[in-house]
């Protein structure tokens, strides 16, 4: 099998989760930088649009969305488990937590100018600026809100206290002795805010994150080596994509398999990726297209947080 790819950029917090997890399961994989804001070719070939980071690749199938990947990632590498307390209810909501609040209180306070520098070093004023209006087009149309600085600051206050108050009965990791799936996802939405070393109080503020924090930094990346974006897309065109076990059609609002359809996320980044409809059960989406450069590939999605349509 072909060894997974990540497609990344190092400033990426969601793609720190799977760079962590990869490095959790000692799963050798390969890195494609990919550039921060579009244009990304290599990318559109290979998602058919979907310009949120990282994707995951195997052959000539693509998995978009950290939820979704941290899946793939189980079932390829099953030991050590990423749901050592099981696949439930608090393991969910706690991830989801993580990304669809704490990651936007967090990150505004992280990418103020000290810690922007330090994310992306020597980049110009140029770039930056052609990173706000890319975020900006990214947000334009959906449904995530971010507050002020001084919002921001006060939220995470509120939650930093919860959040430490989970290892006060001595527990290393956020739910019992080993970590799962939702301590990849707290950690990442923090991770930036411990990068930038005028921010250090706010983790220091509550020791045992502060330690936790340092536990989850220890695991690392694991083994992996550099390709380029365009040596990603020749393996995808040179790769079939893997058969869909028990394809169905789920809720799918009188779309069948084999029609033309279209995913969009239901939050932000409204960038749709159209193809044929391989399987739409209640936990995944699986959409082939075909790309001149890439070839034929599958791109998969999680069902919830995507929406899927008639392609239009």
């Amino acid at each position: 099998m072909n060894e997974p790819i990540l497609h990344h950029y190092p400033a990426s917090p969601y793609a720190e989760k799977i760079r962590l997890i990869l490095g959790f399961k000692g799963v050798k994989w390969q890195s494609v930088i990919i550039p921060a804001v579009m244009p990304k070719p290599d990318v559109v070939a290979l998602s058919g649009g979907y310009r949120r980071t990282p994707l995951l690749q195997i052959g000539a199938d693509i998995w978009c969305d950290t939820a979704i990947i941290t899946r793939v990632l189980e079932r390829l590498a099953p030991a050590p488990t990423l749901y050592p307390y099981g696949d439930t209810l608090a393991v969910t909501s706690l991830s989801h937590f993580a990304e669809s609040v704490l990651f936007n209180v967090a990150v505004p306070i992280a990418f103020q100018p000290e810690g922007a520098k330090l994310f992306f070093p020597g980049a110009t004023a140029e770039f930056f600026e052609r990173f706000r209006a890319d975020r900006a087009a990214m947000r334009q149309g959906g449904t995530v809100r971010r507050g002020s600085l001084a919002e921001c600051k006060a939220v995470y206050a509120h939650f930093a206290p919860k959040i430490d108050a989970q290892f006060a009965d001595g527990r290393p990791f956020l739910l019992g002795s080993a970590p799962c799936a939702a301590d990849f996802a707290v950690y990442h939405t923090l991770w930036p805010i411990g990068r930038v070393p005028s921010l250090a109080g706010l983790l220091t503020a509550t020791p045992r994150v502060w330690q936790w924090m340092e536990r989850m930094q220890e695991i690392g990346h694991g083994r992996h080596n550099e390709i380029s974006g365009t040596k990603a897309v020749e393996i995808a065109r040179a790769s079939k994509p893997a058969p869909v076990e028990r394809p169905v059609a789920l809720e799918t609002e009188g779309l069948a398999l084999g029609d033309a359809a279209q995913v969009t996320p239901a939050d932000y980044a409204l960038d749709p990726v159209k193809g044929e409809l391989v399987s739409a059960s209640a936990d995944e989406i699986v959409i082939r297209r075909s790309d001149p450069r890439a070839g034929t590939v599958q791109v998969h999605f999680p069902r919830f947080g995507f929406t899927l349509a008639k392609a239009t």
